[in-house]
């Protein structure tokens, strides 16, 4: 594209290797830009320093034991102090404090992708249908209960009306969606289980492509410069409906071979995301503009201090 005078540049994880002499600084300049949005989070919901330094620490003692995973439990510490830099003493607390957390399987957002992707679910528009609660036929309950048995549908049911993504018709006792995507605004809890989800599945393919060969993931991005406020509004229509096609096709194929894995008798250890972004800022690198969150008032506080 660049050939053709475009402003329009084609970006991936799998580009070549950095020369050596120049790598250490460009990965300083990466991480430096990988941590200012998590910055801004953390000072936009109070969250203080001390706070996000012992999440990073505990993260550096699992990347120095994930790194050396067969050495003998008396040399672990030491090696992992070499790797991170850490005290022995500090990594010993770390390791004796660790708890994983477990990973909670997101039901309402599959029930959600099944609803607006499963042909059976959609109208003759390609719309997801308006559902009867109950039902053997096509109802809620019985589209509930082809994503899972371990929940009510009545649970789901509330969990999608809670969220805002659904309406219940107490009337006619139907059940609607009413979002064409599954971003449950308003609940800070769960957006924030998707940042970490989403963001951090993303990176986790990035640094797998730059530590490996840089074909373990597919991971690509589009940029352009020179676009007015305008094309960025027709663009994030574009992107839009290129999503809902993108998971209208695969939805339904990623069921069909989690079937066929099932039936087979195939090993299903294997997880899988796949998402798509967009992002948007003025081309003179100025700082985004970010949503105005009031100050707590322990961050008041230190400011009438300071």
């Amino acid at each position: 594209m660049s050939d053709m005078g475009l402003p329009v540049s084609l970006a991936d994880s799998a580009s070549p290797a950095i020369a050596a002499s120049g790598e250490s600084v460009a990965l300083v300049q990466a991480i430096g830009r990988l941590v200012l949005p998590l910055a801004r989070l953390a000072v936009a919901k109070g969250l203080p320093f001390a706070m996000v330094e012992a999440q990073l620490k505990q993260a550096f003692v699992q990347a120095g034991r994930e790194a050396h995973p067969q050495l003998a439990p008396h040399r672990v510490v030491s090696r992992i102090a070499t790797a991170t830099g850490l005290s022995r003493r500090e990594i010993t607390r770390l390791t004796q404090v660790h708890s994983p957390l477990s990973q909670r399987r997101p039901v309402a957002a599959e029930l959600f992708a099944h609803w607006a992707n499963d042909p059976t679910y959609q109208d003759r528009h390609g719309r997801p249908r308006v559902l009867p609660r109950q039902g053997e036929g096509l109802s809620f309950e019985s589209l509930a209960q082809s994503v899972t048995r371990d929940v009510h549908p009545r649970s789901l049911l509330d969990e999608l009306l809670r969220l805002g993504m659904a309406v219940h018709d107490a009337e006619g006792d139907t059940v609607a969606l009413v979002r064409d995507a599954f971003v449950p605004r308003g609940d800070a809890e769960r957006m924030l289980g998707f940042l970490s989800d989403n963001v951090g599945d993303h990176l986790g393919a990035a640094v797998a492509n730059v530590l490996s060969d840089g074909r373990s993931h597919f991971e690509q991005a589009v940029f352009a410069d020179e676009l007015s406020a305008e094309s960025i509004e027709q663009i994030r229509a574009l992107v839009s409906a290129q999503w809902r096609e993108a998971t209208a096709s695969l939805v339904p194929a990623i069921e069909v071979l989690i079937e066929q894995d099932r039936a087979t008798g195939r090993a299903q250890d294997r997880r899988l995301r796949i998402g798509l972004y967009t992002y948007t800022d003025c081309m003179d690198g100025a700082a985004p503009s970010m949503p105005q969150v009031p100050l707590t008032p322990a961050q008041a506080g230190n400011l009438e201090d300071s």
